[in-house]
């Protein structure tokens, strides 16, 4: 329950470093928050190109098949990338002022929360206009959302608090990020590996893509199985994360 106290009692300090996430990303640019709308726009124009052309990828309305896993990899990506590091650029502070330390990555986390659930505005209108439609099974959202987002702190929790004392983590991630991009359906359908299509499923992205195209894509109800596996998962997965941080994060001010 520390972690609750925490960020209770330094919520406007929660709340300001939010809002200082989803500024600074965009500070100085010309469109500004308008990128989080063009980057998964532009993803999903180049794989379209290259899969559903020049590759021959015979899904149906690919472009949403596209796009609905697109935006929500974009998002977890876009938080490890950027929060790996986020107890290390803000390590002067640390070293002046007294706070909890967990509230960089959980203020990471929720800045991309945000991010996300503009993004999936694009994801709506583009659902709308292709003659899809919506269904009553988009109130599964909120759920499926929350569950990637506490996943997403977990690993992030772990993978800062580590970067702090191995300053290559930062750079292996991207390419490690790289290479589950091809190993989560995001371009392609989990079917098309058969009766091997289970090791995908060790992948925790592959459940969440797969959930958002259950409710965007297919308008069905996700599978309860695989919810309850990756709660279970996701449970297990930020507990772990916190007590690695906590452990860690004893020696920030001398490290950074």
């Amino acid at each position: 329950m520390t972690i609750f106290k925490n960020l209770y009692q330094y919520r406007e300090l929660l709340k300001t470093n939010i809002q200082k996430e989803i500024r600074g990303k965009y500070k100085g640019s010309f469109l500004g928050v308008l990128w989080s709308f063009l980057n998964p726009l532009l993803m999903v124009l180049v794989y379209a190109l290259v899969f559903s052309i020049i590759l021959k990828q015979d899904i149906p309305n690919y472009i949403i098949f596209l796009i609905v896993g697109v935006i929500p990899w974009n998002f977890f990506t876009t938080v490890i990338t950027q929060g790996t590091n986020c107890i290390w650029i803000n390590g002067g502070i640390i070293k002046k002022v007294f706070f909890p330390r967990e509230i960089l990555p959980v203020s990471v986390v929720l800045a991309g929360l945000v991010n996300f659930l503009i993004s999936c505005v694009i994801i709506l209108i583009f659902v709308l206009f292709s003659g899809m439609g919506f269904s009553w099974h988009l109130i599964w959202l909120p759920l499926i959302a929350i569950l990637q987002t506490l996943f997403s702190l977990g690993l992030l929790f772990m993978l800062s608090a580590i970067d702090v004392y191995v300053r290559d983590v930062e750079y292996l991630i991207n390419f490690l990020l790289s290479l589950l991009f091809y190993a989560t359906p995001i371009v392609y359908t989990a079917d098309m590996f058969g009766n091997y299509k289970w090791i995908l499923y060790l992948n925790p992205m592959t459940h969440f893509i797969e959930a958002y195209r259950s409710i965007f894509y297919y308008q069905a109800s996700p599978s309860l199985t695989s919810l309850a596996y990756i709660s279970i998962f996701v449970v297990v997965f930020l507990l772990l994360g916190y007590f690695i941080f906590r452990k860690l994060e004893r020696n920030f001010a001398e490290e950074v």
